[in-house]
């Protein structure tokens, strides 16, 4: 099994997403990066995440400007469009697709969705921006993939944080699955599923939650176990 996995712009951080989809299991991550130039290599895999990092340069969503608190000294759109093309060719393969965090939030913007530019708010900023991880609670939207992913019973999981943008308008076709608290959409999916491949995307960091003694629980080991086994129906049913 090959995962193609984006790069997130640093090799620590990229480490614990190979180290978290690995876990012990006989699986290959391929770094796709806008560097390397290897969108090709997407062809040889059977499933793409999107990782974190820097903020979507503000034209690929509507009515927003790059003047605005907390962006990035320098932008990256090679990357953007670079992702872009990944998740756009995974869709038209049928690959099962998971995004996380920076993921999230380009999935919502492909499908015509826009970003809160910066979280402005003090209550927001010391729930959901920090380094570390800031940890905090998500509500669960049941009868969704990830109800049945964290089990149908468990209507609030602990999560981690580290962002300064989300979810604003959200995009066409999709459905949010998890919101924080403090009202901070913090998952979605595809609101109509039947013949469509497997797509989630989450605002937390599953690879990462290790530094608060959460890497085995349902926000994170759960996820990745139902990631597997998705790519694994994706790969039989191709057969």
């Amino acid at each position: 099994m090959k995962i193609a996995l984006t790069f997130t712009g640093n090799a620590e951080k990229h480490q614990y997403y190979v180290d978290w989809l690995k876990a012990n299991s006989n699986i290959e991550v391929v770094k796709l990066s806008e560097e390397e130039n290897n969108l090709d290599q997407l062809a040889q895999c059977d499933a793409l995440v999107l990782s974190g990092g820097i903020d979507i340069h503000p034209k690929f969503y509507k009515n927003n400007t790059t003047d605005y608190e907390g962006r990035p000294g320098k932008f990256n759109e090679n990357r953007d469009e670079f992702e872009i093309n990944a998740f756009q060719s995974a869709q038209e393969n049928n690959l099962p697709v998971l995004g996380i965090c920076r993921g999230l939030q380009l999935i919502n913007i492909i499908y015509n969705g826009t970003l809160v530019q910066n979280l402005s708010n003090p209550v927001l900023l010391n729930t959901h921006i920090g380094n570390p991880d800031k940890s905090h609670t998500a509500i669960i939207e049941p009868g969704t993939i990830l109800s049945d992913i964290v089990g149908e019973g468990e209507g609030k999981v602990q999560i981690n944080s580290a962002h300064h943008q989300s979810i604003d308008k959200l995009g066409d076709g999709l459905l949010i699955n998890a919101i924080s608290t403090d009202n901070i959409i913090e998952g979605i999916e595809r609101k109509n599923k039947p013949d469509k491949p497997f797509l989630l995307a989450i605002q937390w960091h599953p690879e990462r939650m290790f530094r608060f003694h959460l890497e085995n629980s349902a926000a994170s080991k759960a996820i990745r176990n139902r990631f597997i086994e998705e790519v694994k129906k994706s790969i039989k049913h191709k057969k």
